[in-house]
C-alpha cells in the first residue's frame, strides 16, 4: 500500500515526465529489514528515463542520477530530462 507521500511524489514525477514527453517507468522503493539484526536498508524509488536511473527518496528535495555522485533538485527534473538525458 502506498503512503500519501509516495502517491504525491509519484504523481509529481509522472506529471513532469508527461510534460517532458518521455517514456518512463517508476518503481516504488521500500524499506528492507535484515532479519535477526537491527539493520534496515532504504531502497529508493527508481525513475527510469532514457536509459538513466533517477533515485528518489521521499521527503528529500534531491534526485540522484545513475548513482549518488550527481544530483539535481526535483524542480529541475523536467529541464534535466529534456536537455541532458541520453536518448
Amino acid at each position: 500500500m502506498l503512503t500519501i507521500e509516495t502517491k504525491e511524489l509519484k504523481r509529481k514525477v509522472e506529471t513532469i515526465c508527461r510534460f517532458a514527453n518521455v517514456k518512463y517507468t517508476f518503481e516504488n522503493g521500500n524499506i528492507i529489514s535484515i532479519k535477526k539484526t537491527s539493520i534496515a536498508y532504504v531502497k529508493p524509488h527508481i525513475l527510469k528515463v532514457k536509459n538513466n536511473d533517477h533515485l528518489i527518496f521521499e521527503k528529500c528535495d534531491a534526485i540522484f542520477i545513475n548513482g549518488y555522485n550527481e544530483k539535481i533538485k526535483v524542480k529541475d527534473l523536467e529541464n534535466y530530462i529534456k536537455t541532458n538525458a541520453i536518448t
